[in-house]
């Protein structure tokens, strides 16, 4: 056994390591250290973007994000009629009353036939080119 205390034994660690507020002080310190040095390098990467052309490309990812709401929208009421029992079978009835009126009042004589091919035919023309 050793002739030395068991006190005399042990090491302070109070002397090299800082404790209570001092440790935080010092992690906030690193901490707004590197949140200003991130936030410089942020500003200047967005001093060097071209913002006049930021215009064409907000609109258009407003145009894709209201389209994608839009759909999901869309998906989630459709999903809802049919499951209730009776409204699919009533809107598929609907749609096949509509076709045939349309198509009574469109297609039974052959000038009227030409009439909606020109229409087609010039849609066709005016949007792929």
């Amino acid at each position: 056994m050793s002739d030395g205390s068991p006190e005399t034994k042990q090491v302070s660690s109070t002397d090299t390591t800082p404790s209570g507020n001092a440790v935080n002080q010092d992690s906030a310190n690193n901490f707004s250290e590197r949140y200003n040095d991130v936030l410089g390098s942020v500003n200047e990467t967005l001093n060097k973007v071209d913002w006049s052309q930021m215009g064409k490309y907000g609109k258009a990812a407003g145009i894709i994000a209201v389209v994608i709401v839009a759909q999901v929208v869309i998906k989630g009421v459709i999903d809802t009629i049919n499951l209730l029992p009776v409204v699919p079978g009533l809107l598929e009835l609907l749609g096949v009353v509509v076709l045939g009126q349309w198509s009574w009042q469109n297609l039974t004589t052959s000038e009227k036939r030409n009439a909606v091919f020109e229409r087609v035919q010039s849609l066709r023309k005016e949007y792929l080119g």
